[in-house]
């Protein structure tokens, strides 16, 4: 029987347990160089995954696309053939003004600003991170010396109606609910965590989420202003957090296994 998923192109035992979730097929490969004897396992639609190890333990990474729809399904397909850990490592804008470029959010939970999770839950329901990936994405950014915050990611459908509102139509609603999300602390705005974590809550499996973070109020415009901002928002900072938290999963649980 064929056992293979329909979108990913993937089956049991082409990936480990623990899986990286990037959006964008293109950064599978630089995540990749992580790992240690990593192959390209699959390439289908926007998911491309490659399999390899760290510290002795199968890993993989596989993109997701661009927001929670095409999200959901990489995580239903990965959960269905044996996954149980995972890192959403992304982009963002920054909510709070005082943003550092580059900083890197450990995201504890996220809002649910989509559409995707009102087809697994009730609205009352939270989008929450598990806390002890949480917990080893801030102890990996602290121990890499970067600047980081803890806190909620706003998980939207629309990118432009975050970079552009006021040429929405209902450009005064999106600026009111920004403005309720910087007051309430807020501090990123991305398009999956709410639908990785609501759906691994319900599988009973881990997720968590480190994003790389810029200031979306600071406006350059020279090329100067542009080759700084490009040498400040180093997509390598989430991704070494993120591999140096799957080493602390890694070892958590073998310890664990042993007790």
């Amino acid at each position: 029987m064929d056992q293979k998923q329909h979108h990913i192109d993937l089956q049991p035992g082409d990936v480990g347990r623990y899986v990286l979730l990037p959006g964008d097929p293109g950064r599978t490969e630089l995540i990749a160089s992580y790992f240690d004897n990593a192959k390209e396992i699959a390439y289908k639609r926007e998911y491309r995954t490659f399999t390899g190890t760290l510290l002795g333990e199968k890993v993989s990474v596989t993109s997701t696309g661009i927001g929670c729809p095409s999200a959901a399904i990489a995580m239903e397909e990965l959960v269905a053939i044996g996954a149980d850990t995972f890192i959403r490592v992304g982009t963002s804008g920054g909510i709070q003004p005082d943003t550092i470029n580059g900083e890197v959010a450990v995201v504890s939970g996220a809002i649910r600003d989509e559409g995707t999770t009102s087809h697994y839950m009730p609205i009352e329901f939270p989008a929450v991170a598990d806390l002890d990936i949480t917990l080893a994405l801030r102890k990996a950014a602290q121990d890499l010396s970067l600047p980081y915050r803890v806190g909620i990611s706003q998980s939207k459908d629309s990118f432009y109606g975050e970079v552009t509102p006021e040429r929405m139509p209902v450009a005064k609603r999106l600026h009111d609910r920004w403005k309720a999300w910087t007051d309430g602390g807020a501090v990123c705005s991305e398009m999956e965590a709410a639908a990785l974590f609501v759906i691994g809550s319900i599988h009973r499996v881990r997720v968590g989420g480190i994003m790389l973070m810029a200031n979306i109020y600071d406006k350059r415009e020279t090329p100067e202003q542009i080759a700084q901002f490009e040498r400040e928002f180093d997509i390598n900072n989430p991704i070494r957090v993120a591999v140096e938290a799957l080493k602390t999963l890694i070892e958590a649980d073998r310890a664990k296994a042993k007790s």
